[in-house]
């Protein structure tokens, strides 16, 4: 099967993801990007400040968990899950 050719897609919020890092939080400094989503690799919670600027905390995050959700920020003081992958 031949791959599909994306890049002349627009950046929509319902195309996929085109680039991931790994993110470190931080409470202070907003990330380079709005995501997406994210990837967990550790279990945990994650505090996040949500694109729209409400900050709230996903408790009980299981491990290999995607999470559909567009965020500016990921918070160290909350976030007890490691292994945070930001797609956007």
């Amino acid at each position: 099967m031949a791959a599909i050719d994306l890049s002349n897609r627009s950046n929509n919020v319902v195309d996929p993801g085109s680039n991931a890092a790994v993110v470190t939080p931080n409470d202070s400094t907003d990330l380079g990007f709005t995501s997406r989503a994210l990837f967990v690799g550790g279990a945990g919670n994650i505090a996040v400040t949500m694109a729209g600027g409400q900050s709230l905390t996903f408790t009980g995050v299981v491990a290999g968990a995607v999470l559909p959700i567009r965020v500016s920020r990921i918070l160290v003081t909350g976030t007890t899950a490691t292994n945070i992958v930001a797609v956007w």
